[in-house]
């Protein structure tokens, strides 16, 4: 039975998210229905559709007490608003319907995995809270709520976890037919551990092992697991916050983590090999995946950082956005990621340039402007024995108004600049990221969409996110550099 507090929300939702124009959100970036948005959940394919529930408060353009709001696609770029599915209307999550996944059950219905949170009347948030995890099914649209939650409580801790921070569970699915899931929890020593549960129907759950533990090493408490095979590795992708910055791989505040490895899945031993960030820009933050019907991995994460919201002007009527779907990869070694291949049918009015000279002086070129826009660009030295020093793309542009990417060839550091955007918060504007072999030929492509871009490096090697809320009357492109350049450049709009 659908509660009051869904009811309301979801006449709320329809009535002011039908009010937004199209055009005041991004072409191909889901945004929340109205109000706000924030980490990806439930990601999920069923019954011939996509389905994305997010973290989500339909009422206001901030932060507040989380429902799930939900949206399905054909092709994971348009999507279309379905009501609200999860309300905070129960004891044990009144205060936060908090972050999880879905897995389809045999019977044809769709489970949802999700921490409930409540205060336990001794102290405020975030202290006080008790998460637990919680259970509810249904048929994609509407959803009861399991008469045994929560399914997995303080009792199912190891020695030494924290009540009040364990949540984000991810279900996935053994060899063995079994359900696992994995939650981030946060252990004595004050910083991570991501454990491990199993059961037999989705619905009865166990506790097994301490799957991986932080040791602070990377931050402190680890968000938004998840884990899955990729190209004959083993790939765990968590959300540190409070992390410390290692060189150009790792910035201070929130970030995301990759660890590479191997995997017994019998014995639930994982081997970590390599480590990386995700994204190396400025939004991008508790990314989940799914596994496609033909086998793709592809990920998506929340397009901000909590450390920048205040970027999104509180009377918006809408905050947050998705990233663009990602493929993902190993070489070498290394997580690769790539816009998904259906991206490219939205690509049209292709316009070529080779062998530009770019120099001192600002250029524009004729077709080369927008803020819906596919742009790759390739940079070398003119002369290949004279370095240039610098090397600037400004867009979203207009007088003095602009985000700017910047390479440096002899620190090989490429950065994002969003200042000048229009934003009037002292947040967080800047990033900068070390691009490995890249002094001959710095290879980008520059994904824009009236309220963000995304950059892939070096074929997908690295990325950068960042969002942007400059006027959309600011639509040029602009290059210039500091010594003699040559550029290629393919520009395509978006549709």
């Amino acid at each position: 039975m659908i509660s009051q507090k869904l009811l309301d929300a979801r006449r709320f939702e329809e009535d002011t998210g039908n009010r937004i124009a199209a055009y005041a959100r991004p072409g191909f970036h889901l945004t929340p229905w109205t109000g706000w948005m924030n980490d990806p959940n439930g990601f999920c394919f069923f019954q011939g559709q996509y389905h994305l529930f997010y973290q989500y408060y339909p009422f206001k353009s901030r932060w507040d007490n989380m429902y799930w709001g939900h949206a399905v696609s054909n092709d994971l770029l348009h999507w279309e608003y379905r009501p609200a599915a999860l309300a905070p209307d129960r004891y044990y999550d009144q205060d936060g319907v908090f972050s999880g996944s879905s897995m389809e059950l045999p019977d044809g219905r769709l489970l949802l995995m999700y921490t409930g949170v409540r205060l336990d009347g001794q102290a405020e948030r975030p202290y006080g809270e008790i998460q637990t995890q919680c259970l509810a099914v249904g048929d994609g649209i509407d959803f009861e709520k399991y008469e045994k939650n929560p399914v997995l409580n303080e009792n199912a801790l190891p020695a030494g976890g924290s009540r009040r921070d364990f949540r984000d569970p991810k279900m996935i699915r053994l060899k063995d037919g079994r359900y696992a899931a994995i939650l981030a929890n946060r252990p004595a020593d004050g910083s991570s551990q991501i454990l491990l549960y199993t059961s037999i129907d989705g619905f009865s759950w166990k506790y097994e092992t301490v799957l991986v533990e932080n040791r602070n090493r990377f931050g402190k408490m680890w968000e938004c697991p998840d884990f899955f095979e990729l190209d004959g590795k083993q790939v765990l992708l968590v959300s540190p916050q409070d992390m410390l910055p290692e060189g150009f791989e790792y910035h201070s505040g929130n970030g995301t983590l990759c660890l590479i490895g191997s995997y017994d899945e019998e014995h639930f031993d994982f081997r970590e090999e390599n480590n990386q960030a995700v994204d190396y820009g400025i939004d991008f933050y508790a990314p989940q995946t799914i596994l496609t019907p033909d086998g793709r991995r592809v990920m998506i994460g929340w397009m901000q950082n909590w450390d920048a919201c205040a970027i999104r002007e509180p009377e918006a009527p809408w905050a947050g956005q998705m990233s663009l779907p990602r493929e993902l990869h190993i070489r070498d070694g290394r997580l690769y990621q790539q816009p998904i291949r259906e991206f490219d049918a939205l690509r049209h009015d292709k316009i070529e340039y080779t062998n530009v000279e770019v120099g001192e002086e600002k250029l524009y070129l004729e077709g080369v402007s927008g803020r819906m826009v596919d742009m790759e660009v390739r940079v070398r030295p003119k002369n290949p024995d004279v370095s240039y020093s610098k090397f600037v793309i400004r867009f979203a542009e207009e007088g003095e108004t602009c985000t700017s990417i910047r390479f440096r060839p002899r620190e090989s550091t490429l950065k994002i600049d969003r200042k000048f955007s229009g934003t009037r918060r002292a947040i967080l504007h800047q990033r900068r990221c070390f691009v490995e072999d890249a002094q001959n030929e710095l290879r980008i492509r520059i994904i824009l969409d009236r309220y963000s871009c995304e950059i892939f490096i070096d074929g997908g090697r690295k990325v950068m996110t960042s969002a942007l809320y400059t006027d959309q009357s600011a639509e040029k492109i602009s290059f210039r550099a500091d010594g003699e350049v040559v550029m290629d450049i393919t520009k395509y709009s978006i549709q």
